[in-house]
């Protein structure tokens, strides 16, 4: 009859005589094969190594930082096997002498997987008993992928001007959209948390309010979610810098105090390489609009027959439409103006006084 020898299978023919048993062919097959035998007063006897899986935990790929568990499963009703872990398909028993590797029984476990635990993994039992030996499982490849990527990015560009709103977004790299956002500031700190109204996150976007020099410094994030990968990398930090807007300041021509009748100068000077500036002048707090005696030129507020009523605070400040779109608010400078007396009589009666020199 024709028989199927299996590999890792021992079979053999046996002649039945006067009672006792005579094995007549013996197979060890290493491939599956066949064979024949006469049947003819004879018993087909045989015995199979007992086979073994592995199986892998979580299912594949892994991601660089899990845990994996690979589990060697042996169908046998012994217990008392001794495991053999090899990885690579010719390549000796696997020690765990690294501190990421360990065996617990059935089950190797390697910690904080990177890619270079990439490969074909497999297993062996042995024993002290018959059978002595399970046999070699079929290799699993485990594959190792990196965590997806993050990126910050900024905007407007920095350095960003104080007052301005600045956006920063973290942008992963991955098909999956349920990313919880973490952002930190200062390149090893704990989590940025937004207890300042000035800071908001809203989805991949943490944004800064009238940001100020103290929100200088480096500013990275980093996504986590519920499934698998449940995490990104931490981005690269980016730096946030803070400038001061230029300064402006004002000058006046004559030097005050300036006398009635007089033609008065104010320029507002910004400490800036921008030459597009629209100037604003206000007095005492209130916008000064162009009119018959004030003339804007520019930078230059033109005050013309200076009046008592022209006395007061005076200061500027410069818009324009590109960044940064302002200057600070210059300090401001007191205007005194003080009134020509047209005789000595009158002019004695003052404590500070000046005579029209026409009168002298």
């Amino acid at each position: 009859m024709n028989v199927e020898i299996t590999k890792d299978c021992k079979w053999g023919a046996v002649l039945r005589e006067s009672g006792q048993q005579h094995i007549q062919l013996l197979y060890k097959a290493s491939q599956p094969t066949w064979g024949a035998i006469n049947d003819y007063n004879m018993d087909l006897i045989g015995s199979c190594l007992p086979t073994s899986t592995v199986t892998v935990t979580p299912d594949r790929p892994v991601f660089t930082g899990e845990t994996v568990n690979l589990k060697c499963v042996i169908n046998s009703d012994h217990s008392n096997w001794r495991y053999e872990w090899h990885k690579g398909r010719y390549s000796a028993i696997l020690h765990t002498s690294d501190y990421r590797y360990t065996v617990n029984g059935d089950t190797l476990t390697i910690r904080g997987a990177t890619e270079s635990d990439q490969g074909q993994y497999w297993c062996k039992g042995q024993r002290d008993g018959r059978p002595n030996s399970s046999t070699s499982s079929s290799a699993v490849s485990l594959s190792v992928k990196g965590l997806p990527t993050s990126t910050v990015t900024v905007t407007p560009d920095s350095p960003v001007f104080t007052g301005e709103t600045v956006n920063l977004k973290c942008v992963i790299n991955s098909d999956h959209s349920d990313w919880r956002y973490e952002w930190h500031k200062g390149r090893y700190s704990a989590i940025l948390h937004t207890s300042d109204y000035r800071y908001t996150v809203n989805g991949d976007s943490l944004s800064i309010v009238k940001s100020t020099k103290s929100d200088q410094g480096q500013y990275w994030c980093k996504g986590q979610r519920d499934g698998r990968p449940n995490s990104s990398t931490s981005s690269s930090a980016v730096y946030l810098s803070v400038k001061g807007l230029p300064t402006s300041t004002v000058t006046v021509t004559p030097d005050s105090p300036v006398f009635t009748g007089e033609t008065v100068k104010l320029k507002c000077v910004i400490n800036s390489d921008h030459s597009d500036w629209r100037y604003e002048w206000y007095k005492d707090s209130v916008i000064l609009l162009t009119s018959d005696r004030y003339t804007v030129n520019r930078d230059t507020l033109t005050i013309r027959g200076a009046t008592e009523s022209d006395q007061g605070q005076y200061w500027c400040k410069g818009q324009r439409d590109g960044r940064p779109n302002s200057s600070t608010s210059s300090s401001a400078v007191s205007l005194s103006v003080k009134e020509v007396f047209a005789s000595q009589q009158e002019c004695k009666l003052e404590t500070h006084c000046s005579l029209d020199p026409s009168l002298m």
